[in-house]
């Protein structure tokens, strides 16, 4: 196995479990890659009744409640985080934007800067908003100073799933993965690995 030498953190948001599994996946992946991980999720916001009313929703908070909330301790152990979230009218859920929007304080002092960060996502639709909701969650990493590390087309099986922004999947609870996003999920989680191991010990003090 792998020496792990390198932090990285997993925090999510989901709903109805897609984005959950997916966070998974990567975590155990950078795992297996060499990473000390943290698999974490962002504070529910939705009122409970909204959740008891969708069983895949209340379902999805009693398997998960066990995990973790993200914290901003979380933020700086890391040396890499992957954020992941459902799309939500092609924009990042409301539950995880206020974990980020809390990182201010952190921003301000260039805590978060230097990290390498990328994200994945989930939608209902083939058209959802996926791209869109990457994008906009990588404006945070531009904000940060943080280095943007995206699986891009390299590796063959990145031309199947067609996401070269971040993991991502169609469907919802009645719709496992596929063989494409676990895939997708463990060339992302690698990628991530390999670069904050390059850039954690390719720079000198000094640099």
């Amino acid at each position: 196995m792998p020496v792990h030498d390198v932090h990285v953190a997993v925090i999510y948001y989901s709903s109805t479990g897609t984005v959950a599994e997916l966070a998974q996946r990567i975590a155990d992946a950078a795992e297996h890659a060499g990473a000390d991980v943290r698999l974490r999720r962002t504070a529910e916001l939705a009122p409970q009744a909204a959740i008891d009313a969708n069983p895949a929703w209340a379902a999805n908070a009693a398997a998960t409640a066990d995990i973790m909330e993200a914290t901003h301790e979380d933020m700086l152990w890391a040396d890499a985080v992957i954020f992941g979230t459902p799309t939500r009218f092609g924009n990042v859920t409301s539950q995880l934007k206020q974990y980020l929007d809390t990182l201010g304080g952190l921003w301000q002092q260039g805590r978060l800067a230097d990290k390498v960060y990328s994200g994945f996502t989930a939608s209902a639709t083939p058209h959802g908003g996926q791209e869109s909701t990457l994008l906009a969650l990588y404006q945070f990493v531009h904000h940060f100073g943080g280095i943007l590390v995206a699986p891009g087309y390299t590796d063959p099986a990145k031309f199947r799933d067609g996401n070269p922004y971040g993991t991502s999947h169609v469907g919802g609870p009645d719709t496992p993965l596929d063989d494409d996003a676990r895939t997708a999920a463990r060339i992302q989680a690698e990628r991530v690995v390999k670069f904050t191991k390059a850039i954690k010990h390719g720079l000198s003090p000094a640099s």
